[in-house]
């Protein structure tokens, strides 16, 4: 069915957001499941969208959706409508109540021990009308489809719709715990790793070249590891139960340095240069309030952080 007449500017937002979603999701269903509706209801949303815009804006075939020539023109449209509409409306919010709603995060499992976590009590108590939901995955999601409005990564993104803000830096060191070093051995040199029990990472394998030596003597160990996981996480949790020696965030590690639960190893050699930490951001979502409360707090809160050889 093709539709004609004039465009009716009069749009309901929800149904344009949703719109939008359907897009994202790819399917009609999965649109319906994420808000909890039968999809004859967003099957008449987007009816009557196509009806105020007077086109079709979506192809729907067994092979499922597509968008049309129209469609395409009006998502770039919608995407900047829904923006100017949520920054108007928390701009308006906030000078009253302050940043607020929620932001959902997507982080990897020991940034979110590292940072997020630990940095969640003052950002709640400066802004106590915001609300994170928080997804602790060592996997790049997609931003648009999973519904993510910040993701924390140590990679700048190549992407024309996204935008990253680089919120502070974080560096890596080596770490065994006490009973490990009692029951193996303490390395004194690059050459003794070889004989040691080293944790791997199965998920990523730039995690697995580790950094050594300095100068002349800098090298690059590729570690394949006598235990291997896909969860940073569970590398520290694997060092802290004497398994072998990881590779650790400084940050983390560090408190654990304080309390006797972990010892650094070849400390000076296997120091690294800081990586960049940024905050990935969908282009149209950049400006809202709450994502620039969060990018800001955590820029600050990492700046000052204790254990981060980066924040001296």
């Amino acid at each position: 069915m093709q539709y004609h007449g004039d465009m009716d500017l009069n749009l309901n937002l929800d149904d344009v957001r949703l719109f939008i979603r359907v897009v994202e999701l790819g399917t009609l269903s999965a649109a319906a499941r994420e808000r909890d509706v039968p999809v004859s209801q967003v099957t008449r949303a987007l009816a009557r969208l196509e009806a105020r815009c007077g086109v079709r804006l979506l192809h729907r075939s067994t092979h499922g959706l597509s968008l049309t020539d129209e469609g395409d023109l009006f998502q770039s449209a919608a995407r900047r409508m829904l923006e100017t509409a949520e920054v108007l409306h928390s701009e308006l919010t906030g000078k009253l109540a302050g940043p607020s709603g929620w932001v959902r995060v997507s982080v990897s499992s020991v940034i979110a021990q590292a940072l997020i976590a630990p940095s969640l009590p003052s950002l709640y108590e400066r802004h106590p009308q915001l609300h994170l939901d928080i997804l602790a995955d060592d996997r790049v999601v997609d931003m648009a489809r999973e519904g993510v409005d910040i993701a924390i990564r140590t990679g700048s993104p190549a992407s024309d719709t996204l935008v990253a803000r680089e919120i502070g830096e974080l560096s890596r060191g080596l770490y065994a715990s006490p009973a490990y070093l009692k029951n193996h051995g303490r390395p004194r040199r690059i050459d003794d790793l070889g004989k040691h029990r080293l944790i791997g990472n199965s998920a990523s394998p730039a995690l697995n070249e580790w950094q050594l030596g300095r100068g002349r003597d800098a090298t690059t160990l590729h570690v394949s590891g006598h235990t291997r996981t896909d969860n940073t996480a569970v590398v520290l949790s694997l060092v802290r139960e004497g398994v072998g020696i990881g590779r650790v965030v400084n940050i983390v590690a560090g408190p654990l340095v304080a309390r006797g639960e972990l010892v650094p190893v070849l400390e000076e050699l296997a120091a690294e240069t800081p990586v960049p930490v940024y905050a990935v951001m969908l282009h149209e979502r950049q400006r809202l309030p709450k994502m620039r409360a969060c990018t800001d707090h955590w820029a600050a809160w990492l700046a000052a952080a204790p254990f981060n050889p980066s924040a001296d």
